[in-house]
């Protein structure tokens, strides 16, 4: 935690820090699952429950099988989604599956069952270039643009809207920005504008209004310094491009700070123990035959470290959900 942030800094006001860390929002949601689930949690005792809870937060595995809402809620739950979702699927990558954006969707709504499409649409436009939406990617680049996606989304739809206009023709001084605008509404406004896109916009005009932009938006934004150095890398560029150099930028990535670099995003001793032991015990179990539930055994191995605020009935239907889910991507391994 920063100087700025932290609660034995007497120059930080206690209503800025309890608003910075968003320690309200987390303490109000840990009363509510206790009130819902009190039969199951009670037994345990309340002490026990709120430092699991928020030992949960602190390891980042709350955002686990919890609804969309929770999950966007605060900075830290997206980028704990982000690393929950590199970790529970990084064989994927190890493996060299290609996969499509439907299938991509499928595996987010394994770990949150809501899980909207349009957000997955938006991800695969970057990787894709908005070309074609049904091709097959790879796990790095979907990844990459996933985390840019979720994590800057309402600054990314503004950004969107600019081009928008700025491809209309409108001058940048008539140009109104929103704070957030709905996802849903985005999609089938871009491929409106494909054919006229190709050419894209004026970089000085687009760096003039992402500027201005970020000196009144109130969400999480990248680096202004990075999204200059893309800026001026040509006189014209398109939105697609833009968010890809964005996606690809390493201070991004180190800004957000939940994911290794490209070269390292496989590698992961922890996690390649575990499996390890895993398939160890597959390998001696009477009746197996069979080496592709390792990361089905490693989801749940995740899910059982995951926060407690889950009641029996759903940890059971997620368990046999992710179990079917990973079976075909996980025989490529073979």
């Amino acid at each position: 935690m920063t100087n700025r942030m932290s609660r034995f800094n007497s120059t930080v006001p206690v209503d800025e820090y309890l608003a910075d860390s968003n320690v309200m929002f987390y303490l109000s949601d840990a009363v509510t699952q206790l009130l819902e689930h009190k039969e199951e949690y009670t037994q345990f005792g309340v002490i026990r429950y709120l430092a699991e809870y928020f030992s949960s937060v602190k390891n980042s595995n709350h955002v686990l099988f919890r609804e969309f809402n929770y999950v966007k809620a605060t900075p830290h739950n997206r980028a704990s989604f982000i690393r929950v979702f590199w970790r529970c699927y990084r064989q994927i990558g190890k493996s060299g599956d290609l996969l499509s954006m439907l299938e991509y969707r499928s595996l987010l709504q394994l770990l949150c069952p809501d899980f909207p499409v349009e957000m997955v649409q938006s991800a695969s436009r970057i990787v894709l270039m908005d070309d074609a939406i049904d091709c097959l990617m790879s796990f790095s680049d979907f990844l990459y643009a996933f985390q840019l996606q979720f994590y800057y989304q309402e600054f990314l739809d503004s950004v969107l809207l600019i081009y928008q206009d700025l491809l209309a023709g409108k001058s940048p001084n008539t140009v109104i920005v929103p704070t957030s605008t709905s996802i849903e509404q985005l999609p089938s406004v871009a491929a409106e504008e494909t054919d006229r896109e190709q050419d894209g916009v004026d970089t000085p005009t687009l760096a003039q209004c992402v500027d201005a932009l970020c000196d009144r938006f109130k969400h999480s934004f990248p680096p202004r310094a990075c999204m200059r150095d893309i800026l001026e890398q040509s006189d014209k560029v398109s939105y697609y491009s833009f968010l890809m150099s964005l996606a690809k930028h390493e201070t991004v990535n180190q800004t957000i700070g939940v994911l290794p670099t490209k070269a390292e995003l496989l590698i992961d001793p922890e996690m390649d123990q575990e499996l390890d032991k895993l398939i160890a015990q597959i390998s001696v179990s009477p009746g197996s035959n069979s080496s592709g539930s390792a990361v089905g055994g490693a989801l749940k191995e995740v899910q059982r470290k995951a926060s407690p605020r889950r009641n029996i009935h759903h940890r059971r239907r997620m368990e046999v959900e992710s179990d079917g889910s990973t079976e075909e991507t996980d025989s490529s391994e073979n």
